[in-house]
């Protein structure tokens, strides 16, 4: 398969936000600024694309001894690791970001975003290759449903609702337009 066709289904077509629904937690929550929106999304294709580096000749060395049926706990651990190391990274070098992202960086470790990519990139058959430009895409894919939401939820913030839609109705409302917009794309690929 074709590395662009791979970006672009990451991207519009299987976005992992808005059309697979995964990493929502993160998505609702850090998505309120801009700013903690784009240190988000920069430490997810971080995290994704370093934990498939590694877990993609993890489940090979674990498929050579016949236990593959331990990938996820695999996978949750080499994930763990990177969180970690982002963790330490930002609160050096980025303390405004790294309180800004607060209790969500820590998350990045459950994230089913990121432990889908990995186990998608096995079950879709991936090679290596191929499987860095689908954790690629699906990172840049999370980074643009928080950018895209966090700018609908700054707009939502000037609006005029009723008291009962005010606050999380409202964000789920919107969450659920912007997903439909990508509903558009489907079919494409």
């Amino acid at each position: 398969m074709s590395y662009i066709l791979i970006l672009i289904g990451c991207v519009f077509v299987n976005n992992v936000v808005l059309s697979q629904f995964m990493g929502i937690c993160p998505f609702l929550g850090v998505s309120k600024q801009m700013k903690s929106s784009v240190g988000m999304g920069a430490a997810v294709i971080f995290v994704m694309i370093c934990a498939t580096a590694i877990t993609y000749p993890v489940y090979r060395l674990l498929e050579h001894f016949g236990i593959e049926y331990l990938k996820t706990v695999a996978f949750i651990l080499v994930i763990a690791m990177f969180v970690q190391l982002v963790e330490i990274v930002m609160k050096k070098m980025m303390p405004p970001l790294y309180k800004a992202l607060g209790v969500y960086l820590p998350l990045i470790t459950t994230n089913c975003a990121v432990l889908g990519v990995t186990i998608g990139n096995i079950d879709n058959g991936y090679n290596f290759l191929q499987s860095l430009t689908n954790a690629l895409g699906t990172g840049l894919a999370f980074t643009l449903a928080l950018l895209l939401f966090s700018g609908v939820r700054a707009r939502i913030e000037n609006c005029d609702f009723p008291e009962t839609f005010k606050g999380v109705p409202a964000t789920l409302i919107a969450a659920s337009i912007v997903s439909l917009s990508f509903m558009g794309f489907s079919g494409i690929i």
